[in-house]
This record gives structure tokens, C-alpha cells and sequence, in this order.
């Protein structure tokens, strides 16, 4: 190990340490958005040793931590001699760095040297560092993203990692592990995968990459589900800073769209498209399956309460949301979207129930709020379904 050290130390003294850069491509419009610097060691006569050969022995110890500040400051260099052609690029950091205390400062100390805006750097932890240092990952997050410095997860999905990881860090990115696209994406496992990981991180507002795209036909099925970013063979392997800047220099990055975004868009891109335009007018909707008593909360933005769970018993539910009604309202709005007279109404052939009342916020104000109860139909279960969408009336 210590040989290993040495030799890493010297290799740095003599600048045979060099930052490769692998760009990253709109999923949609095949540009040049951002990339990511990857270490590679050229020695003197010209012979490459694969990053495999040193970095797993130097991430044994906190040896490595040299070679990411080192990485760092090349980066640093070559989006300040970009200027405005820069774009944001990433950089790997060991989970060791999770035990350096001013590791913001140490990062922010070396944007300003080299007069490097901080939403062109990001900061990248594997989804290994989640599980390793569990207990002090996410004050560490915290403090990068405290700074304005965007935080990814690299390989996810090439672990054990639980989802709950993901749900409880506050992360800008996701980057799916190339082992998830092993069978070209034409095995019906790897697209239900594929499809469930990008649901919930576009869910969640998460940018994704996807690492390993190598054939054209991963990249038609990545894109019907809205990956935003694609990184792989298929656009460019990793290239030598000189031909990184080049590549940049003669991209033209803030170019119009060819062809009309609503003619190439996916089905799921579609998809997100009109739920944002629900989500506008409807902050709070909630599916309810009436026949079994249950109740899922699918989002709660901006309404006037938030302490209603996210999924639970929904006679509950009406109950609680009686109770921060105004008096006069409580009972009308119990009985109304009680569990037996929704039923009733459904039987009888109602296509909708609504209701507007005065509700009490989290900041102790009544507002005037609709709720609207629309039955709907699901092509494999004979459950009396529901949706409700809840807005306040301003």
C-alpha cells in the first residue's frame, strides 16, 4: 500500500495525473450540456494505467482524498480557461471526504481561486459512500449544498442501497450504473427497472443520467422514460482536456431546437408535461380506493396544510380533515365525502362530488378551499376508485 502512495505522490509532482473528460448529452436534443472529469494515469513514455490498477487500492485509505482535491483543481482550471463557454462538470469524491470538516470551505476556497461559479461544479459521492457513512452523510450533503454546489449519486442501482437512502438525501442528480442497461433494455425485467427508478426520481424533481449508453437502441427506451441525460459511447468516450476544450469551444450549446419539442417528446415527458399543468391548479390530490378503505397522498405542493400522512385509513383521513375546517363547515364536509355516502353517490351514478368550505392552513388562517371527488374506473379491479383534487380559492 505504501508503495502504491508513493508512487500516486510522485505521479501527481510530475503532472502524469491527468483529468479525462466524458461528456454528457440532452437525452432529448442530443447537446452538449455538461460532463464528467474522470482520472487517468499517463506516464512519462506514454503507457495509461487503467484507474482500476490504483484507485481501488488508494480508497482503502484516505490516500484518495489527494487525487479528488487534485482532480478538483484541474477541473477548476479548465472551466475558468472555457469562460463562457463552460458548462457544468462533475467530479468524483471519495466517501473519506464525508470526515473532512471543512470540506465546503476547502471546495468553495478553490472556485474562487480560480473565479469558477459554483453551479458549474458538482459534487459526486457513490451510492456505496451512502451505506458506509450512513450516519454522517447528510449534514455533509447538507453543508455542499449550503454553498450552492449541486450534489450527485453516482452508480446507483450497482449496490444494495435501499430507495429510503435516496427519499431521505437531499440530492440534485441521479446517475443510473451502466449494469442496469446489461440487456440493451430489451428484457422485460430491465425496462420495469429502468422505468420504476426514473418514475419516482423525476417524482422526487431529481435530474438523471444515464451512464454506459452504447447502443441506439438503449437510448430510444431511455428516452421514453424522460432520462434527462445521457453519457456513453454512443455520443463520446472520455477525451484528454484539449479535446474537451475544443469540443466545447465549437459546440453550439444555446442552440434552438430543430424540430418542435412536442413532436419528438416521449410518452412520459407528455406525461410529466400535464401533470405539472394539474398540479397547478390541484396542489393537493389524493387517490382513495373506497371498497377497501385506503387513501394515497400523490402530492401536496404548496396547499394550505401539510400534515395530513401520506397514506393511511380514509375514513381517518376525512375525520382529520373535518377537524381543520371551520365550525359551521365541519359536519357538511364530513358527511359529504364520508366514506358510505361517496359509495352512494357512485351507486347512483354520480360522476363527481364537490364541495367548498373554510379551511384552516398550517399558519393558523381559514381559507376558502374547493374539493372535488372525481370516480374513476381501473381496467384490472372492480374497486370504487377516487381522486380528489383540493385547491384553495383565492
Amino acid at each position: 500500500m505504501e508503495n502504491i502512495i508513493e508512487e500516486i505522490k510522485k505521479a501527481i509532482e510530475k503532472r502524469e495525473l491527468c483529468a479525462y473528460y466524458q461528456p454528457q448529452y440532452d437525452a432529448m436534443t442530443d447537446r452538449l450540456v455538461s460532463a464528467e472529469a474522470l482520472v487517468r494515469w499517463v506516464k512519462d513514455s506514454g503507457k495509461i494505467v487503467p484507474p482500476m490498477d490504483f484507485i481501488p487500492q488508494l480508497e482503502e485509505t484516505d490516500a484518495i482524498t489527494m487525487v479528488d482535491w487534485y482532480m478538483a483543481e484541474e477541473v477548476c482550471k479548465t472551466l475558468k480557461e472555457l469562460g463562457e463557454k463552460a458548462i457544468p462538470i462533475a467530479v468524483n469524491f471519495s466517501r473519506w471526504h464525508v470526515k473532512e470538516d471543512d470540506f465546503s470551505e476547502h471546495l468553495t476556497g478553490l472556485l474562487e481561486k480560480y473565479e469558477v461559479p459554483s453551479d458549474l461544479f458538482e459534487v459526486e459521492i457513490t451510492e456505496s459512500a451512502l451505506v458506509a457513512e450512513e450516519s454522517a452523510i447528510l449534514p455533509w450533503i447538507r453543508n455542499v449544498r449550503g454553498v450552492k454546489i449541486r450534489v450527485a449519486i453516482d452508480d446507483f442501482g450497482s449496490g444494495l442501497s435501499s430507495l429510503q437512502f435516496i427519499k431521505d438525501m437531499p440530492i440534485d442528480i441521479l446517475k443510473i450504473d451502466r449494469s442496469l442497461l446489461s440487456s440493451n433494455c430489451q428484457a422485460e425485467k430491465e425496462r420495469i427497472v429502468l422505468e420504476s427508478i426514473f418514475y419516482f426520481a423525476n417524482r422526487l424533481k431529481l435530474d438523471t443520467i444515464a451512464e454506459g449508453v452504447e447502443t441506439k437502441e438503449q437510448l430510444g427506451f431511455l428516452r421514453t422514460c424522460d432520462c434527462k441525460k445521457i453519457q456513453g459511447y454512443l455520443f463520446a468516450k472520455p477525451m484528454p482536456r484539449e479535446a474537451f476544450v475544443e469540443l466545447c469551444r465549437s459546440s453550439n450549446q444555446a442552440k434552438k431546437e430543430s424540430q418542435d419539442i412536442l413532436e419528438i417528446q416521449t410518452p412520459a415527458h407528455a406525461m410529466q408535461l400535464l401533470m405539472d399543468a394539474v398540479f397547478q391548479k390541484y396542489p393537493m390530490i389524493i387517490y382513495i380506493n373506497l371498497t377497501r378503505n385506503t387513501y394515497y397522498m400523490m402530492a401536496y405542493d404548496d396547499y394550505t396544510t401539510k400534515s395530513c400522512p401520506a397514506t393511511g385509513d380514509f375514513e381517518e383521513l376525512v375525520r382529520g380533515g373535518a377537524a381543520t375546517m371551520a365550525p359551521e363547515d365541519r359536519e357538511e364536509f364530513a358527511m359529504t365525502f364520508s366514506r358510505q355516502n361517496l359509495l352512494n353517490e357512485y351507486h347512483s351514478g354520480a360522476k363527481t362530488v364537490q364541495l367548498v368550505t373554510w379551511q384552516m392552513g398550517d399558519d393558523g388562517i381559514y381559507r376558502r378551499c374547493e374539493t372535488t371527488d372525481v370516480f374513476v374506473k381501473s381496467p384490472s379491479s372492480d374497486d370504487v376508485l377516487v381522486i380528489s383534487l383540493c385547491r384553495a380559492i383565492e
